[in-house]
């Protein structure tokens, strides 16, 4: 790490100052800040972060001591971004907590279980899905013999990371799907579009792809699947493993790249995210990749946009639930999607749409955060599912795979009779239905 007179070199330069500089103080951000929220605390709010950046951009905090609690503060950051939609000012908060997050990382030691664990979870187990997928196999059985029911019944494990891990487990099924050829368009063919699948979504979430790919046959396109497609590197990115994060984006851009599609469906609004906007910034100063990553992000489309845009078949079978629509932090807040999602859902007859009170906020996964920082994550979360229970809702509607695995712990922990499905799910189910 590079260091000019105690400072940080990421600090100093003139793009990273003129970001600090847009914020003008006015606190518009506090109320939509999860942490601040939580702590009340200005320094856990966007305008403390910021004071804190630019006070490290200025040479104000020097010494050890200091970066560790400006870290601390930083990385209790969910990096939701609901912050910016809230910001009258324009603040790019995106951009300035992941330059600083990167910096920071860069800098900080990192402990031997630390290591291991990164080893295994960033650079073995989500860059490969095969390999993902054989844990996942070992969790189905796990969850099949009754020892995960004993497991939660006797409270066996300790408060923490594992706990948390745990706690967050989806119900597996398992599946085999291949790959190896396209799905073909149901009826006349109107389209050739790519798949992103995904790691964690496949390996966990299958049933969600799975109804990804009827729905999009359902309405005549032709659904392929790129075979050097992998992790889209958003866990590592955001966390600060940014040369993983950028080897991920270049084997995904040439992937998809490689045949000429009319859209790049990703079904994870985190993932969208990440593929969208921060493939673009990974590669602005290389010569080699700028115009790829920008092609490559120019043809991402979230599901719910793609099909809001694409509908060819109504669903026509009745589900009679009552359901509430949360947002995807990154879907809404990122990629400014917030209509597709309810007005699909309203397209199906006998869903009664129940919006929440607060349907900006965050729900506490965040990527790993759930189980890096699990103790704050879980009051977040027990916000938000205070939020959900007030609906009455028998179904939460999710468009993200972190959502999807967080709400389903959150109903276990607060006792709720519902159940957590994707937006394709209930539209498949609706489809299905109609057929009857």
């Amino acid at each position: 790490m590079h260091m000019k007179d105690g400072v940080l070199a990421e600090f100093t330069t003139p793009e990273f100052r003129n970001l600090v500089a847009q914020c003008i103080h006015c606190g518009l951000c506090l109320q939509a800040c999860p942490t601040y929220d939580v702590f009340g605390t200005e320094m856990d709010s966007p305008r403390g972060r910021i004071a804190l950046m630019r006070a490290a951009s200025d040479g104000r905090l020097n010494g050890n001591e200091l970066h560790q609690v400006f870290a601390r503060h930083i990385n209790l950051c969910l990096a939701c971004l609901a912050c910016q939609t809230a910001c009258p000012s324009g603040v790019q908060y995106a951009r300035l907590i992941e330059i600083t997050k990167i910096a920071l990382e860069r800098r900080r030691r990192q402990g031997l279980i630390e290591r291991v664990v990164r080893w295994i979870g960033l650079r073995q187990a989500m860059p490969h899905v095969d390999q993902l997928k054989a844990l996942a196999r070992l969790l189905w059985l796990y969850q099949a013999s009754g020892l995960q029911h004993l497991v939660r019944r006797l409270n066996i494990l300790p408060a923490g990371p594992l706990r948390a891990a745990e706690a967050i487990l989806p119900p597996i099924l398992p599946r085999k799907r291949d790959y190896s050829r396209p799905a073909p368009a149901f009826g006349k063919r109107r389209g050739k579009v790519a798949f992103f699948y995904g790691c964690i979504q496949e390996a966990f979430l299958g049933a969600v792809n799975e109804a990804t790919i009827r729905v999009l046959q359902r309405n005549g396109f032709e659904v392929h699947f790129p075979a050097g497609q992998t992790c889209c590197g958003a866990a590592q990115l955001h966390i600060g493993e940014e040369a993983l994060a950028r080897d991920l984006a270049r084997r995904n851009i040439e992937a998809f790249l490689a045949d000429d599609f009319d859209a790049i469906i990703v079904n994870a609004g985190g993932c969208g995210a990440t593929l969208k906007d921060e493939y673009v910034g990974l590669f602005r100063d290389d010569p080699d990749y700028a115009a790829q990553a920008r092609a490559f992000s120019a043809k991402v489309k979230d599901i719910s946009e793609f099909l809001a845009e694409n509908l060819r078949e109504q669903p026509r079978g009745i589900v009679s639930l009552r359901a509430t629509y949360a947002d995807s932090c990154h879907l809404r807040h990122a990629q400014k999607i917030v209509r597709q999602p309810r007005s699909l859902l309203r397209l199906i007859p006998g869903l009664d749409l129940v919006e929440l009170r607060q349907p900006d906020r965050c729900c506490g996964s965040a990527g790993v955060y759930n189980i890096v920082h699990w103790e704050t994550a879980d009051q977040v979360l027990a916000t938000k599912m205070a939020d959900i229970a007030a609906t009455g809702a028998e179904v939460i509607v999710i468009t993200n795979t972190g959502c999807h695995m967080q709400l389903n712990a959150g109903v276990q922990k607060a006792g709720l009779n519902a159940r957590v499905m994707h937006l394709v799910e209930l539209l498949e189910l609706s489809y299905q239905r109609g057929e009857l």
